[in-house]
Formats: C-alpha cells, sequence, structure tokens
C-alpha cells in the first residue's frame, strides 16, 4: 500500500512538473506535426541580435516576424528532412565558426557578448550548421534551372546605367565590364522568387496554426 502511494506521489509530482513545463514553454505555432514554442522563438530572436551586433527585440511585432520566419525554416527542414541532403561538413562549420568568432577580437569579448544575448556556444554553432544547410539547399533545389540571357543582363545595365554613372563620374560604363556581377545579380533575384514561391506553396499544403496569446 505504501509502494502505491509513493508511486501515485511520484506521478502526481511528474504530472504537476510537465503541466508546469507547458505553461512556461507555450507552444506558438503550430506546424503540421509539428510545433515551435515561445523558448524556441525567444532562442531565435537572441541568435539573430547576436549576429547582427544589435539588441534582441522582445515586442510582439519583433515575436510574430521571428515567428514566420521559423515557419519557412520548419517548411524546409521538412523538405530537408524528406530528401536526405547531406549536412554542411565539419571542416565548413568549423571555418564559419572561426569566422564568426573572430569578429569579437578575443576570446573575452566573444564569451561577453554570448552572455549579454543569453545564449550559448552550442546555440550558435547550431544556427551557423543551419545557415550553412540552408544555402546548400538554395544551390542545389533552385539555382541549378535558372537561366540569364544576354537580354537580361542588357535590360539590366540600361536600367541601372544612370546610377553607374553617377558613381563614377567622368567615366562610361561598359556593360561587358558589368556583366559578371549584374548576372550574379539577376541570379540572386530569380532564385529569391523561386524560394518564395515554394515557400508559398509549401504553406498551402501545410496547416499552419499561430497561438495568438504567445505573442501578447
Amino acid at each position: 500500500m505504501r509502494r502505491r502511494l509513493s508511486i501515485a506521489i511520484c506521478l502526481a509530482g511528474a504530472l504537476a512538473a510537465a503541466a508546469g513545463a507547458e505553461i512556461i514553454d507555450r507552444i506558438a505555432v503550430s506546424v503540421g506535426n509539428r510545433v515551435i514554442t515561445e523558448t524556441d522563438i525567444d532562442r531565435e530572436i537572441r541568435i539573430t541580435a547576436f549576429l547582427n551586433n544589435e539588441k534582441p527585440d522582445f515586442n510582439p511585432a519583433s515575436k510574430r516576424k521571428t515567428a514566420e520566419r521559423m515557419v519557412d525554416q520548419t517548411l524546409v527542414r521538412n523538405e530537408l528532412e524528406a530528401s536526405r541532403y547531406p549536412p554542411p561538413a565539419a571542416a565548413e562549420l568549423a571555418a564559419a565558426f572561426q569566422e564568426e568568432k573572430a569578429r569579437f577580437g578575443n576570446d573575452a569579448a566573444y564569451r561577453s557578448a554570448l552572455a549579454a544575448h543569453g545564449i550559448s556556444e552550442d546555440d550558435l554553432k547550431a544556427r551557423l550548421a543551419w545557415q550553412l544547410t540552408f544555402l546548400r539547399f538554395i544551390d542545389v533545389r533552385f539555382r541549378p534551372g535558372i537561366q540569364i540571357s544576354d537580354a537580361d543582363i542588357r535590360k539590366y545595365f540600361d536600367e541601372h546605367r544612370a546610377a553607374l554613372e553617377r558613381e563614377h563620374p567622368g567615366v562610361t560604363p561598359s556593360i561587358d565590364g558589368y556583366r559578371s556581377s549584374i548576372e550574379q545579380t539577376l541570379i540572386g533575384q530569380a532564385t529569391d522568387r523561386q524560394v518564395d514561391q515554394w515557400l508559398n506553396e509549401a504553406r498551402r499544403r501545410t496547416h499552419i496554426q499561430y497561438h495568438d496569446e504567445a505573442f501578447q
């Protein structure tokens, strides 16, 4: 009897702890069978502020904007898992991490910035790994099919000729001198459009529910 009572007390304590956890870390967005919690959004805001050298902004508009970005990330993660895209190489991640760390000048300043933003080194590494993964996804999924014609390059050059002349007074801009940079710009714009179109379609296929109480 005493053993049963002890088990019941333990179970009650576990259930109370679980209920408390749900209150503390509420679901902010449901994306299909996945969820984004308030803690997830808080962490994303802190890491983004760290990378942009800004103070974290936790007002409702910032939380909502962050949540929308995280919905897109979740949709991409679903695609990555379904298609089994390879993760970034360890050496590539290490290089990205060292580059990020180097901008602080020394280890003490870097550690201080982490603490000031309330994030860990593991948080930062996970975010850098995600960024590399997302860029690879774009390169593999969208860029190969993009073709930029000479007419596209000529049109862009003509539309921006006046700006180029203002930037370099006294020099007549030549299309050959800007061909490569224009092509990369147009490829980037076309890629962004394709990514936006893909995300819009993925949103339409997925049940997404925002829980407004998490954004107060």
